[in-house]
């Protein structure tokens, strides 16, 4: 079955759980053709949203640095986009929705290049539309990473790291699930649209990066850390803006078909739950920052409160009432508070604090589906489509499974340019700013700092 037949079967049973009971009733399957045209438009309107996040993680990361830095962090969103968009074409989409598996779903097979061909109306959609939805996912893994290793990393070898990334890990992973492999078929592993899949796998392989780089120059003097704040706070809540905005398309797209009244509707039921999460994060967030900080609210904690309000109802925006997804963001943003000083403690360098809000929001988000579901404690079904099978043994599983093969196959990556072409930029670059020593090109040339 493939992934579209499931996730439109998944949205006609989802309703009635979420408390829409009645409405499959009246639903009215559309024409065949005019469910093609919707369900393509969904795609491409979807993914169009899903591409603009870009902008707001340049806008986000080129805030949160200091503004020596400012000009490299834009220039390495638009680098990798462009590297994500080139390896998912010649290798990762295949791998991630392989023509066969091997070693049990582990290992996904890849058939031929995508490319555009003859269109079928029995898809169900334009099978372009269909891939450029799924392309422009990719980045947002490599956008994680970006911001963690800020203001020290080697623009080259960051590159190259996104290579193996685009092209290998993160399709590897998702071939698990939304490829039909191991997860998906052994475990009823449930992940909507990529809490695990996508801000966790890129979380780990972030997590991974800060370790082996190591922290910026003077962030941690014993058990002192010094702050170092960014350069333009209002370009980070635009950039935050710009995220919670592009989620809509991120989270409601996953769907993968709107011609449908069950479909549209549940579409409708996800955005709500998408911007509730947000809420509730951002709100978490404020509340703690100023229980913990005599009074003082962190915008900073605020901006990555709602997006780890938004990456813990990725794995699933559909099933929780809105009362519940704003629960479920809120949690996302004490964890977000919480972690940020842990990380210190450790002396891990986040630049972005992209580490709580897409790995720990995306661990916490990918296991509360199965209390959404309502069968938390079933054991688990080959072949789960909705609330059956789906449960924590099953949601662990894929965390476990997903941090180990990331982790490991990041630090070797890591490792081998550590060791060939050197992953981090000389002291005195450091100091200097990457925008003069690297790019030439000062983004505020009349403040640099």
């Amino acid at each position: 079955m493939s992934l579209w037949m499931k996730k439109a079967m998944r949205g006609a049973m989802m309703l009635p759980l979420a408390g829409m009971a009645g409405l499959a009733a009246h639903a009215q399957d559309a024409s065949a053709v005019s469910a093609y045209v919707d369900s393509s438009y969904l795609f491409l309107i979807g993914g169009l949203i899903v591409m603009f996040m870009a902008a707001g993680f340049l806008c986000l990361e080129s805030g949160l640095v200091r503004s020596k830095n400012a000009s490299m962090q834009s220039l390495k969103n638009v680098a990798l986009f462009s590297v994500a968009g080139l390896m998912f074409w010649l290798i990762g989409y295949n791998i991630a929705y392989p023509a066969s598996t091997a070693l049990g779903g582990i290992i996904g097979i890849p058939g031929a290049i995508p490319w555009s061909g003859e269109e079928s109306l029995d898809t169900g959609y334009a099978a372009s539309s269909d891939w450029f939805f799924q392309m422009v996912f990719v980045a947002t893994a490599a956008s994680i990473v970006s911001g963690t290793v800020a203001e020290r990393v080697k623009l080259w070898s960051f590159l190259i790291f996104v290579v193996f990334l685009t092209a290998f890990i993160y399709p590897t992973v998702v071939s698990w699930e939304w490829g039909g492999g191991y997860l998906d078929s052994e475990w009823g592993f449930s992940d909507f649209a990529g809490s695990t899949l996508v801000h966790s796998t890129g979380g780990w392989a972030a997590l991974v990066g800060a370790i082996i780089i190591g922290p910026r120059a003077g962030k941690y003097f014993g058990e002192k850390v010094n702050p170092m704040p960014g350069s333009n706070i209002p370009l980070a809540a635009l950039g935050t803006f710009i995220l919670w905005f592009g989620w809509f398309g991120f989270n409601g797209a996953s769907q993968l078909a709107a011609g449908t009244f069950d479909d549209i509707n549940a579409v409708a039921k996800i955005f709500a739950n998408t911007n509730m999460a947000a809420v509730g994060g951002v709100l978490a967030a404020m509340i703690l920052t100023a229980v913990l900080y005599k009074g003082k609210v962190d915008p900073t904690m605020a901006f990555n409160g709602a997006i780890g309000g938004l990456v813990s109802i990725t794995a699933e925006p559909l099933a929780p009432t809105m009362g519940g997804a704003v629960a479920i963001g809120a949690v996302g943003g004490v964890l977000v508070v919480l972690t940020v000083p842990l990380l210190d403690k450790l002396k891990i360098d986040d630049v972005v604090g992209a580490i709580p809000a897409h790995l720990v929001c995306g661990i916490w988000g990918t296991l509360i589906v199965a209390a959404s579901y309502g069968n938390a404690f079933m054991p688990p079904a080959a072949d789960a489509v909705g609330a059956i099978g789906v449960s924590y043994v099953g949601q662990l599983v894929g965390i476990v499974l997903t941090g180990v093969v990331v982790s490991a196959l990041s630090a070797i990556v890591w490792m081998v340019l550590k060791v060939t072409l050197g992953v981090r930029v000389s002291e005195e670059d450091e100091q200097l700013g990457l925008d003069r020593a690297d790019t030439g090109v000062e983004a505020y040339p009349e403040f640099a700092s």
